[in-house]
């Protein structure tokens, strides 16, 4: 117990030895050799910045409720809405497009021209339409992340359903599931849950990267993305990189989860012997 201790322990300080020599080495670049935070703030000017960031207050409006709230608080509760609005019609509309079309051959000829036609169309692309057809809302936001997130999860869904064996189909039929919507449910589904899975993190990543994309070019007024573009128009580098970086952190930090859970939860029958 205790050599396993000491092992953790060394692995935590290679990592943490890692992350402050990066530190360091960021610092001394930005100020000795660049020598100019327009171009690169210095760890001391973004640490600067960050404080100064969660000092200042913001309003936000809820249900007629005039709320004043750190304003990194309510730029990461407008990107979490927009980014939320996004992912989730993706879920609701690319699954079962993926679906219908990896179980149904007919269905599958019928739209997949259409989406092969659509889908390399850059999400950036749509963000006039965006504006026009819904506004400077968070709906607008959304769009673009759905657009970006839809593809993967339907394409993904579609691969697993159509590579599910069809030795599984004639046993569940043999077993008492006729319908089409039985073996969806008890054989396809299970079995292209993996695949879906990939799909949903892979979008997950798309559309978080969109969100940035679609605050920072004006589709919506509030966000992390609208922060970064404003401070740089400021030339506020330092503030721009603070930004940056709770982005990153935030991306990893929701990566991470949806790995916990997908691994851990929902495909805890996948693992095998542990050593």
């Amino acid at each position: 117990m205790v050599k396993k201790h000491i092992q953790a322990l060394k692995e935590k300080s290679v990592e943490i030895i890692s992350i402050f020599s990066t530190i360091v080495l960021w610092q001394i670049i930005a100020v000795y050799v660049v020598g100019n935070k327009f171009y690169l703030p210095s760890f001391t000017d973004v640490a600067g910045a960050l404080v100064e960031i969660i000092s200042r207050d913001s309003s936000l409006t809820i249900v007629g409720l005039d709320l004043q709230l750190p304003m990194l608080v309510v730029d990461f509760l407008y990107s979490m809405m927009h980014f939320s609005i996004g992912i989730i019609a993706a879920l609701i509309i690319g699954i079962p497009i993926g679906m219908i079309m990896g179980w149904f051959r007919t269905i599958d000829r019928i739209v997949d021209p259409i989406i092969e036609i659509i889908r390399p169309i850059p999400p950036l692309a749509w963000i006039p339409f965006a504006i026009i057809w819904i506004g400077l809302n968070p709906f607008a936001a959304g769009f673009l992340i759905f657009v970006g997130a839809v593809f993967p999860i339907m394409i993904n869904t579609f691969t697993g359903f159509k590579s599910v064996s069809r030795v599984y189909v004639e046993a569940a039929k043999v077993l008492g599931c006729n319908t089409n919507v039985e073996l969806i449910r008890y054989v396809a589904l299970p079995s292209a849950l993996p695949s879906i899975a990939a799909g949903i993190r892979i979008a997950m990543g798309v559309g978080w990267m969109c969100l940035v994309a679609a605050e920072m070019f004006g589709v919506s007024s509030n966000g992390l993305g609208y922060q970064m573009w404003h401070f740089y128009d400021l030339h506020r580098m330092e503030f721009v990189l603070v930004y940056m970086l709770i982005l990153g952190f935030l991306g990893l930090f929701i990566d991470r989860l949806l790995r916990y859970y997908i691994d851990g939860k929902l495909l805890k029958w996948r693992k095998g012997v542990v050593i």
